[in-house]
């Protein structure tokens, strides 16, 4: 498994760290083949935490007592200012977000997790509940343990109808995500986590509610995702759980998508979109809330709301708008100098170009290159596919040109919308919900693990610019 790879381990490390780097390229798939075989017969998740969970309280006992006075760098003003950018300061087991290589889940690449991970068909694409099993125990499962697990979340899957009412409550024309976060929020009435805490549970037992409320969350929000969409933008008629299919799948058909290529995209979208390490906006705020023994469900529910923001998760929205701009001013068919001076225009109004750029990453994100990939196989002729492809070559110098994004590739926002909006999924707006969901997994995995760890309350130091000019002032020169 691959756990938490703290920064003075890493510089005890570096002077080998091109080599293992190497050496992990090389060996990631035998070596998560061979899990793959010799894994418990056990088709039961719980029961797989419940054996790891021992060894890893012990592994970070073990870290605090011999590397707890060790530094892990010093802390700038600029870190201070700029939002803690750079700062190391969370624990997150579940996947590691790497500038060059891009996010890592329990150590294994995007295309590695496309490689090796069961999916619903020969070479299709990875179930989401394979990567759930992959966060939660750092292991590949195997396909009866994801389809023990597929089963299992639709079991959970049962919503109360107090929450629809109270979706209901708002109007029509509220943002997708704030109907989202009101129906979490309502789900919230069946927390195991706040029942055992009340009974006073001890704290050791705290994982096992969490456990339990992390799985019903997981399962429960693709109907309330779902819902809110049939809602808004299909007459309120909504269309209930296929049985037969899996959480990706299930989920494309209960918005109303059931063309094969479609699910397909979905369990794509749900699987890269999931996890991407602790440090954003909806991560972070998921754990920090959460470590006030806020239960999975009040913790997911501020997530949402973090991951609301324009700078954050409703980028994927401002992304296809923006695509759909350009279209409208200057055609399908605009050549690469148009859409330079487009670009510019945009620029030079004061405004970003949605989907490029990233607050960690220093290239491509390689959830926008399989994307890409997943494009040129089943649409490849698709206009607006083709557009994205050309802000791919044009974007990036015009960023480089203007001095100061330290980051001008693609992310994931790039092209998801474009992708959502060949397949019939035009609503934009309703784009960010998606990427909850998805979320749901990562912010879930980690909770429990957190809770599993006896993780404490989180609460860092703040300072006033006074102090910060009081003890720069006081400082020696560099």
């Amino acid at each position: 498994m691959v756990f938490f790879r703290s920064v003075p381990l890493l510089s005890r490390l570096r002077s080998h760290a091109q080599h293992q780097v190497q050496k992990q390229s090389n060996l990631s798939n035998s070596f998560r083949w061979i899990q793959t075989q010799t894994i418990s017969s056990d088709l039961d998740l719980h029961s797989q935490l419940k054996e790891l969970i021992p060894e890893q309280q012990e592994r970070l006992k073990k870290l605090k007592s011999e590397y707890g006075k060790v530094q892990l760098g010093n802390i700038t003003v600029d870190m201070v200012l700029g939002g803690m950018r750079g700062m190391t300061g969370l624990l997150w087991e579940t996947s590691l977000l790497d500038p060059d290589e891009g996010i890592r889940f329990r150590g294994m690449s995007i295309p590695e997790c496309q490689k090796l991970l069961p999916a619903a068909k020969p070479g299709g694409e990875p179930l989401p509940e394979g990567l759930l099993w992959l966060l939660l125990t750092g292991k590949v499962p195997t396909k009866e343990q994801v389809g023990a697990l597929s089963k299992e979340l639709r079991d959970r899957a049962s919503v109360p109808d107090y929450v629809f009412k109270a979706i209901d409550a708002l109007p029509v024309t509220a943002h997708p995500m704030t109907q989202f976060a009101t129906g979490v929020m309502a789900l919230q009435v069946q927390s195991e986590f706040q029942k055992a805490y009340e009974k006073g549970i001890h704290k050791s037992k705290y994982w096992e509610p969490t456990y339990e409320d992390s799985l019903s969350l997981i399962a429960r929000v693709p109907i309330v995702a779902s819902y809110i969409y049939r809602r808004i933008y299909k007459d309120g008629k909504v269309i209930p759980m296929n049985d037969s299919l899996d959480y990706g799948g299930n989920f494309s058909h209960m918005l109303g998508f059931d063309s094969p290529e479609m699910q397909e995209l979905m369990r794509l979208y749900v699987t890269i979109h999931s996890d991407h390490e602790g440090g954003n906006v909806s991560a972070h705020t998921g754990h920090l809330v959460a470590s006030a023994l806020s239960d999975p469900y009040l913790s997911f529910a501020a997530a949402l709301n973090g991951l609301a923001g324009p700078l954050h998760g409703l980028a994927n929205q401002e992304v296809l708008l923006w695509i759909k701009s350009v279209v409208e001013e200057c055609g399908e068919n605009i050549t690469t100098e148009q859409l330079k001076d487009y670009v510019w225009k945009t620029l030079n109004s004061g405004k970003v170009v949605p989907g490029f750029g990233h607050g960690v990453l220093r290239k491509t994100d390689p959830r926008y290159t399989c994307q890409r990939e997943f494009a040129l196989k089943h649409l490849p002729d698709d206009p607006l596919f083709q557009l994205v492809s050309k802000l791919y070559e044009v974007v990036p110098p015009v960023l480089t040109q203007l001095g100061k994004v330290k980051n001008p590739w693609p992310n994931v926002d790039a092209h998801s919308g474009v992708l959502l909006n060949y397949y019939g999924l035009t609503e934009a707006r309703y784009y960010t919900v998606l990427f909850g969901v998805s979320r749901s997994i990562g912010i879930c995995s980690q909770l429990i693990w957190d809770r599993a760890l006896g993780l404490p309350l989180e609460r860092p130091k703040s300072v006033t610019m006074e102090l910060l000019e009081n003890h720069c002032k006081k400082a020696p020169a560099n």
